[in-house]
């Protein structure tokens, strides 16, 4: 009866790591060093310096065209950012942090009295399935759960995100 406890203590913490969706599990490839975002080609580039680890097909703000400016319109930022954090129990399954607004992004919304906006991520589906040719997020870049779940393994807080047009 002591062996059986004993071995049931051991194995307990392996039992619950199998049930936090795979999110923990690490990545032993080569680092990515840049995220790349393209949004007239609707596709992100996992890189290692000029090498492609990994390409994806996005799904974008619902109003994708133009630099992101103010809260509520749709848009996706332009421009060099960092994933500044990470969310395991996001809404939309997993999500990686963009630091939108920038300090000059505030300023210019400010001039024009109106808000930036903010929350801006990489993030999953969530619950819900999706069209893969409509952009439906309110600014954030989408990918699969699956990809979702690669990405978040694969990318570090810290990293630079280039998202251009």
């Amino acid at each position: 009866m002591a062996i059986s406890r004993r071995l049931l203590l051991a194995m307990l913490p392996a039992a619950l790591a199998g049930c936090v969706g795979g999110a923990t599990t690490r990545y032993s490839g080569p680092t990515v060093t840049k995220v790349e975002v393209h949004k007239g080609r609707r596709k992100m580039y996992l890189l290692n310096g000029r090498d492609i680890l990994r390409a994806y097909d996005i799904q974008l703000g619902f109003t994708s065209a133009g630099p992101k400016q103010f809260e509520g319109d749709g848009k996706t930022p332009e421009g060099r950012f960092i994933i500044d954090r990470r969310n395991p129990n996001s809404a939309f399954f997993l999500s990686l942090g963009i630091n939108y607004p920038r300090p000059h992004e505030v300023a210019f919304a400010q001039s024009q009295g109106r808000d930036p906006g903010g929350d801006i991520f990489i993030h999953g589906w969530g619950n819900k399935r999706r069209p893969r040719s409509a952009d439906w997020t309110a600014g954030c870049i989408a990918v699969t759960n699956a990809e979702m779940r690669e990405i978040y393994m694969m990318v570090q807080d810290g990293t630079i995100i280039d998202i251009v047009a």
